[in-house]
């Protein structure tokens, strides 16, 4: 049984509360978790290393947790569950491999260019049209160059959900269905990287971030299946740009890039 009485809550509560953070942004827009938890680890003083060991091993949980609150939320499409997961598991698995054989430096400032015009892009378009909820296009492709910017960039989640509210989809469904395929996409790439990784994250901080993280994600399902999608269009589209900015700022002073997950 465990004793409750000997967890240092006092200690685990600023954790938990990065974790609710971070969490609830990730599940109401689709993307966010990894970038914004790694800063509040690093706020909270964890160093860069450790902060992101610890953001890789609990995402991979809370990921999980996301994707089965938006299925019960309705908000997940899951023919285009389907075509989207295997091809982002592979693309997960080519970009592990392409780390150790290749130098993909150059690519980071590209996403990050592409992530704020898509960001710019949903901005206009939420106030000046209607969603309309089509077949998209190309979400083979799309799900395995997500999965290979994931396995190093974290980008699973402003790829997919930006280029397919981009295409017209519902706001609500593209976060879910997002969500619901990041879990299969971050397990392959923690799979692939675990004989580096190890075991050594999991603590205090993983241990905080994942109670928040799980009690985060079932409320920021429900606010996704709740607001109109022309609200939920601009905070996604403000999101990426956020985070595209944080990025490019990251690479610019920082030797070690804290856009390490999305």
């Amino acid at each position: 049984m465990i004793d409750f009485s000997a967890i240092p809550w006092q200690a685990l509560a600023p954790f938990i509360v990065a974790g609710f953070l971070a969490q609830l942004v990730d599940s109401a827009v689709g993307m966010g978790f990894g970038v914004i938890g790694n800063s509040l680890l690093l706020l909270l003083g964890l160093p860069p290393a450790a902060a992101s060991s610890v953001m890789h091993m609990v995402e991979g949980f809370t990921s999980g947790v996301s994707g089965v609150a938006h299925a019960l939320q309705r908000n997940v499409d899951w023919t285009l569950f389907a075509r989207l997961v295997i091809p982002g598991i592979a693309g997960g698995l080519a970009g592990v491999w392409a780390l150790s054989h290749l130098s993909l430096s150059i690519l980071r400032p590209v996403l990050l260019v592409y992530l704020a015009a898509v960001g710019i892009y949903l901005i206009w378009r939420a106030a000046r049209r209607a969603q309309a909820y089509r077949r998209m296009r190309a979400v083979g492709p799309l799900g395995f160059v997500a999965g290979f910017l994931d396995s190093f960039g974290g980008a699973w989640g402003p790829v997919t959900t930006g280029s397919l509210i981009a295409q017209g989809m519902t706001p609500r469904m593209a976060v879910g269905t997002v969500n619901a395929a990041e879990f299969f996409v971050t397990v392959t790439v923690l799979s692939a990287f675990i004989g580096s990784l190890g075991l050594q994250s999991v603590g205090l901080a993983a241990l905080g971030l994942l109670i928040g993280g799980v009690i985060a994600a079932p409320v920021g399902a429900l606010v996704t299946r709740r607001a109109p999608s022309r609200d939920l269009t601009q905070w996604i589209g403000g999101v990426m740009v956020a985070l595209a900015f944080w990025g490019l700022i990251s690479l610019a002073f920082a030797p070690t890039p804290l856009f390490s997950r999305m």
